[in-house]
C-alpha cells in the first residue's frame, strides 16, 4: 500500500487535511495512536453520557472551514445558548462583565482604584512587552491584572505570568482591553462585536466528537484509510525528502509504509525526535526544551437536575486548584439521557510527572468533589458516578525559550520539501480548534499544488473571535 499522502494523528487538523484531499482524488492513508479519532477534541460516552475533554465551541472566521462543519452535520450542528461566570473571592462575576455586577462584587472603592489604575497605564505603560503580565497590564491596568487574569492562567500554566512570552497574549486575547469590554457592555452592537462576548454558539448534539466521527466516515467513504491504534515510532527520510513511516500496531508487529506527501500533527518534539537519520543535536536540544502543560478532567455524574444554570465557570479563586467547570448539559441537552442529572467536567491543569498527574483516579474524583462543594457548586451526597481522562500535550507552553527552540525546529522541518507539520501539537502553537482545521486545509491545498504559508494561519491582528 503506497497511498499518495501519510497523515500522522486523527485530530481536527488530521482529519480536515485528509477529507479536502479524499475529496479531490488523492489516496489517503491517516495513522492515530489512539482508538478514538478527534484528538483532544474527541467525546467520551460513559454509561449512556458525554463528556468532553474540555469545552469545544465551534465558531470561525474561515468560510471554508464553516462549510466543512455544516456539510458534515446538517441538522445537528446545533446553535447554543451561552452563559459562563468567572468565580473569584467566592463572587460570581458576570463574563462578559456588566459594569453594575463587577462594582457590586468588587465594591465601589476597588472600581474606583481599578478606575485609576487602568487611566495609569494609559499613561505610564510598558515601555516593551515582552511578556503577558506585561501585555495584559497595559490593556487593563495591573490591578486588574492581579484580581482577574494573575491566578487562573498561572493555574493553567504552572509557571508565573512573568515567564509566559506575549505572543500566547497576542494570538488568545487580542483585540480585547478594558475599554473595548466596557463599551461592549455599556454599548451592545452586533456589528464588530467580539465573539468571545456573544451570547451563542455552534455545537454538534452529542459533542465535538460527533462531528469528527461523522468526518472519519465520510473520509473512508471516499477512499480513505483511516488506521487506529497504530503509533508511528520512526520517520526514514533521504536527502530533503521523507521517505516512508514506520509504525508499529496493537500486536506489537511494526510495518513501513511509503508515500509521496507527509502530514504530521504529533507533537512536534516527538516528530523532531523520530526523524531518521536523526537530527543534530542542536535540534534535539530545542525539542527537549520546548514543554507542554498537560490537562486532567474529571468527569462526574450528579443527582442534581441543575446545581448551576453556567454552560462554563473559570475559577480564578487561588485557594482551589480547580480552574474550570463544563456543565454537559447546557452545551448540549442530548449529552444526558437523564434529565433529573447533571454531567460535569472539572477541569485541572499539570505536567507529566507531577503530584496533581500522578494522583490516583479516586483521588482526584474526591478532590473535585471536595472542591466542588468548597465553592458551593455542588455536593457530594449527589455523587452518582465517574471517570478521569488525562490529555498529555495539551498546551504549547510559550515560556521565554520558546521563540527561540521553535525556530531552530522550524528551520530543520522546513529542509524536508514534502513534510508539512499541521495543527496545535503539530505546529507547537495554540490554536483554537477553526485555526487547526485551517492548517490542515492550507497544507491539503499545498499538495495540491498551491503554495500557502500554514505558519502564518492565527498571526493576524483581528481578534481571533473577533467577526
Amino acid at each position: 500500500m503506497r497511498p499518495n499522502v501519510i497523515i500522522l494523528g486523527a485530530g481536527p487538523a488530521g482529519l480536515a487535511a485528509a477529507h479536502k484531499l479524499s475529496e479531490n482524488g488523492k489516496s489517503v492513508v491517516v495513522f492515530e495512536k489512539e482508538n478514538q479519532v478527534g484528538g483532544i477534541s474527541k467525546t467520551i460516552e460513559f454509561k449512556g453520557y458525554r463528556f468532553d475533554l474540555g469545552g469545544h465551541r465551534f465558531f470561525t472566521k474561515s468560510k471554508e472551514v464553516n462549510e466543512l462543519w455544516e456539510k458534515t452535520l446538517g441538522d445537528d450542528f446545533l446553535k447554543r445558548p451561552r452563559l459562563s461566570r468567572i468565580f473569584y473571592q467566592n463572587k460570581f462575576f458576570d463574563y462578559p462583565v456588566k459594569p453594575l455586577n463587577a462594582l457590586s462584587g468588587l465594591g465601589f472603592f476597588e472600581s474606583m482604584l481599578i478606575g485609576f489604575d487602568f487611566l495609569r497605564s494609559k499613561i505610564f505603560p510598558y515601555k516593551e512587552e515582552e511578556n503577558f503580565e506585561q501585555w495584559v497590564s497595559n490593556r487593563f491596568g495591573k490591578r486588574l491584572f492581579n484580581h482577574f487574569f494573575k491566578s487562573y492562567t498561572e493555574k493553567v500554566w504552572g509557571i508565573s505570568c512573568s515567564e509566559i512570552q506575549a505572543e500566547w497574549a497576542a494570538q488568545r486575547i487580542k483585540g480585547l482591553s478594558l475599554g473595548s469590554t466596557l463599551k461592549n457592555a455599556l454599548f451592545p452592537s452586533k456589528k464588530g462585536k467580539i465573539k468571545t462576548l456573544i451570547d451563542e454558539f455552534r455545537y454538534p448534539k452529542f459533542g465535538p466528537g460527533m462531528m469528527y466521527e461523522k468526518m472519519a466516515e465520510n473520509i473512508e467513504k471516499m477512499g480513505g484509510i483511516i488506521l487506529k491504534e497504530q503509533e508511528v515510532i520512526k520517520i526514514k527520510t533521504n536527502g530533503n525528502l521523507v521517505e516512508s513511516v514506520v509504525v508499529r500496531e496493537k500486536n506489537g508487529n511494526e510495518k513501513e509504509y511509503g508515500a509521496d506527501f507527509f502530514l504530521s500533527s504529533m507533537p512536534i518534539t516527538g516528530l523532531a525526535r523520530k526523524i531518521s537519520p536523526k537530527a543534530s543535536p542542536r535540534v534535539m536540544e530545542a525539542a527537549k526544551n520546548l514543554t507542554y502543560r498537560s490537562f486532567i478532567t474529571v468527569s462526574v455524574i450528579l443527582d442534581n437536575p441543575s446545581p448551576f444554570p453556567d454552560t462554563w465557570i473559570y475559577i480564578h479563586s487561588p485557594e482551589v486548584k480547580l480552574g474550570r467547570i463544563q456543565n454537559f448539559k447546557k452545551w448540549s441537552p442530548f449529552m444526558v439521557p437523564d434529565k433529573t442529572k447533571t454531567a460535569l467536567g472539572l477541569e485541572y491543569f499539570a505536567t507529566e510527572g507531577d503530584k496533581l498527574w500522578q494522583m490516583q483516579d479516586q483521588e482526584l474524583i474526591e478532590l473535585g468533589l471536595s472542591e466542588l462543594e468548597k465553592i458551593g457548586l455542588g455536593k457530594k451526597e449527589n455523587f452518582v458516578d465517574g471517570f478521569v481522562a488525562r490529555v498529555p500535550k495539551s498546551y504549547p507552553v510559550y515560556n521565554q525559550d520558546y521563540p527561540k527552540n521553535i525556530q531552530i525546529i522550524r528551520d530543520y522541518l522546513e529542509k524536508f520539501n514534502n513534510l508539512q507539520p499541521i495543527g496545535r501539537y503539530g505546529m507547537f502553537k495554540y490554536n483554537n480548534m477553526d485555526h487547526s482545521i485551517l492548517t490542515g486545509l492550507l497544507a491539503a491545498d499545498n499538495i495540491l499544488g498551491k503554495k500557502h504559508n500554514i505558519w502564518e494561519v492565527n498571526v493576524d491582528e483581528d481578534y481571533q473571535e473577533e467577526k
